[in-house]
């Protein structure tokens, strides 16, 4: 593991974590290349699509971050970021398709550019790779978490496709779905790294909770980003959540407070989708005080996954990933 001085790594100095893990990161990224290759053509094609896009690669980040601060010295962390890395990118394949997005991190979609049938199947085709890398590591306890993190994403998908249009989705049916869709996949990634590095039970559940709220930080954040950035800055349309009639936490909260006449917009929004009101909609968002409501719940959970990692002996990592708490609710994109 590559380490830095405890000093470079500030609150929020995304920069300095990346680097702490880049050497890391570097064979990941060099993995993942080499197991996506394929000798259908247009595998390939999608693949180069999907890596030349770029993106943080955030989640295979926090588990390596997670085995530096666990104190493993082994090389299985690099196939295992892989994993995850392949499980979040098939996601991000079908769930273009079903929201029929053509932009993401400013480019093209894969569904824009090769149609829906492509997408689903190349998506398909990473899960499978997934499960070919994780049957590789021959331990039953990973493979028990990761099938179980999968299944548990795939019933997010479903929920969140049973909410959209749905202006009575409250806030605890919220959370369940960031918490299959997006929190469970950070958890898995941090706790295995806790497994990995031999930690005790208790710490390794402490590595798994800081995952799962800082999985509800993120995703919170990220709803928040998509009413107060701009498509330039974030890198996909705004508004698109509306547009589809997705109720996330803005709304939710935008609903409980609103006038009586800017509910009705909200609730019409919600359950119609489109972006005729876009501009109406974001001011009842603002005027209602949910902006700033929803951004204290996602620093809340950000407060609480660093509370987690006090279970853990200090060390230059533990301080990367308490870094990542702070910059998931302060990011601009």
């Amino acid at each position: 593991m590559t380490t830095m001085p405890a000093a470079a790594i500030r609150p929020t100095d995304f920069n300095a974590v990346r680097a702490l893990a880049a050497a890391d990161m570097q064979r990941v990224d060099s993995l993942i290349r080499h197991r996506l290759s394929s000798d259908v053509v247009l595998i390939n094609q999608i693949a180069d699509h999907i890596i030349a896009s770029g993106g943080k690669r955030l989640r295979p980040m926090l588990h390596v971050l997670a085995a530096g601060a666990a104190g493993y010295q082994g090389e299985q962390h690099i196939k295992l970021a892989a994993v995850i890395e392949f499980i979040h990118t098939s996601t991000l394949l079908h769930d273009d398709v079903v929201d029929e997005s053509d932009l993401r991190r400013g480019r093209k979609t894969a569904n824009a550019l090769w149609g829906n049938a492509a997408s689903v199947l190349v998506g398909d085709f990473l899960y499978s790779r997934s499960f070919q890398l994780m049957v590789e590591l021959d331990d039953m306890r990973i493979m028990r978490i990761l099938a179980d993190t999968t299944n548990t994403i795939a019933e997010g998908e479903v929920l969140q496709l049973l909410n959209i249009g749905n202006a009575d989705v409250n806030e605890a049916a919220y959370l369940a779905v960031i918490e299959r869709k997006t929190a469970v996949l950070f958890a898995a990634a941090t706790e295995l790294g806790g497994i990995l590095g031999g930690l005790p039970q208790d710490q390794v559940a402490a590595l798994r909770r800081y995952g799962m709220e800082l999985g509800y930080a993120f995703q919170i954040a990220d709803d928040l980003l998509d009413y107060v950035s701009d498509a330039d800055t974030l890198g996909k349309n705004i508004g698109d959540d509306l547009a589809e009639g997705k109720p996330t936490l803005p709304l939710i909260y935008a609903l409980q407070n609103a006038s009586a006449e800017q509910a009705q917009s909200l609730r019409h929004a919600i359950e119609h989708g489109g972006l005729d009101s876009l501009d109406r909609i974001i001011a009842a968002i603002r005027d209602s005080g949910a902006l700033e409501r929803t951004h204290e719940r996602a620093v809340m959970h950000a407060d609480a996954a660093r509370t987690a990692l006090k279970a853990l002996p200090p060390s230059t990592h533990r301080d990367a990933l308490a870094a990542l708490a702070d910059y998931s609710v302060e990011r601009k994109f």
